[in-house]
């Protein structure tokens, strides 16, 4: 792949870690996008440290120094999450009709670049596939002689897609209540338990009794109600960096999906002849990756959120006691 020319527009999302944002910047820099489009979130208001830290992960931007047109959307209010990114892909398909997407801790393998960019020219007038993934989570269990395989689960580490199928993304699962009235879910979803979790999950954010229904969980959704697959590459693609409590939701640096290794993909890539999900995988994925980690994220959060308030006690006590002195 010596002679490869990256033609695809990047869009990358960054936000208070200009640590991460530079490694994957590093990355981005190395492929030479022709247009690089830098969506931003805002600081946090309760956090007085986010300003700088926000204004640092920018100033990596600043060292684009080649041929390239650099877009920014930065927002001065911070959204969170869950609204910076689809809000910051609205703006990226409204500018472009397919990219290649990084969050500011996924860092890709130099072969993630071509994999995307012949399937998204490969796939583009194909309504099925709605999304091109870097990440292999099946851990040495291989599931193709090909160079990639379908799936339902749209794994959101180092991915890529087009407006056509962003044009989907359903925020508020609209069609959640007629989808689940009429139990459409069952052709997907292989187990009984997967179909009873991404039922109870899909009811939590339609009727918001949850705060954190992440947007990658509304884009599965919004896919699957199109029918839409999602690629899966043979090998791991893009490992995470990001792990750790500086992070939004990967909080800890033991689990097994922190930092998975990358691996070349070998070209010419191998197209399977068949369009269809590899259900073996998926159910190995919905085990791994989505049902025990759910409730270890909650938890996290909750400790999280707990060690937040006894710091800032621990703060406030010790300014008393000076103040006293």
């Amino acid at each position: 792949m010596t002679d490869f020319q990256l033609t695809t527009p990047v869009a990358f999302l960054i936000f208070n870690r200009p640590d991460t944002t530079a490694r994957v910047f590093e990355a981005i820099r190395q492929a030479k996008p022709p247009k690089l489009l830098v969506v931003a979130d805002g600081p946090r208001a309760d956090r007085a440290d986010d300003i700088e830290k926000c204004k640092a992960a920018r100033a990596v931007i600043e060292g684009v120094d080649w041929d390239c047109e650099v877009l920014t959307n930065y927002s001065d209010l911070n959204l969170g999450v869950d609204e910076r990114v689809p809000s910051g892909l609205n703006w990226v398909f409204n500018v472009v009709d397919k990219a290649i997407i990084f969050e500011d801790d996924c860092l890709p393998h130099p072969t993630f670049f071509p994999f995307c960019q012949e399937l998204l020219n490969y796939y583009q007038h194909d309504e099925r596939v709605f999304h091109i993934s870097g990440n292999n989570f099946q851990f040495g269990n291989r599931r193709t002689e090909y160079s990639y395989y379908f799936s339902y689960y749209n794994l959101c580490w180092g991915w890529a897609t087009w407006d056509r199928a962003w044009q989907h993304y359903d925020h508020n699962l609209t069609m959640w209540p007629d989808i689940r009235d009429k139990k459409y879910l069952k052709h997907i979803l292989n187990k009984s338990s997967s179909y009873g979790f991404w039922t109870k999950l899909f009811d939590d954010i339609y009727y918001r009794r949850i705060t954190y229904g992440g947007w990658d969980y509304r884009w599965i959704f919004s896919s699957w109600s199109q029918n839409g697959l999602s690629i899966t590459p043979s090998v791991n693609l893009v490992t995470n960096i990001g792990w750790g409590q500086d992070a939004t939701h990967t909080f800890n640096p033991e689990s097994h999906l922190s930092r998975v290794p990358v691996q070349r993909l070998n070209f010419p890539l191998k197209h399977p002849p068949y369009t269809m999900p590899n259900s073996q995988a998926d159910d190995y994925t919905y085990e791994i990756y989505f049902h025990c980690p759910l409730h270890q994220r909650i938890f996290s959060k909750v400790k999280r959120e707990t060690t937040k308030l006894k710091r800032k006690m621990h703060l406030n006590i010790s300014s008393n006691s000076k103040i006293t002195d």
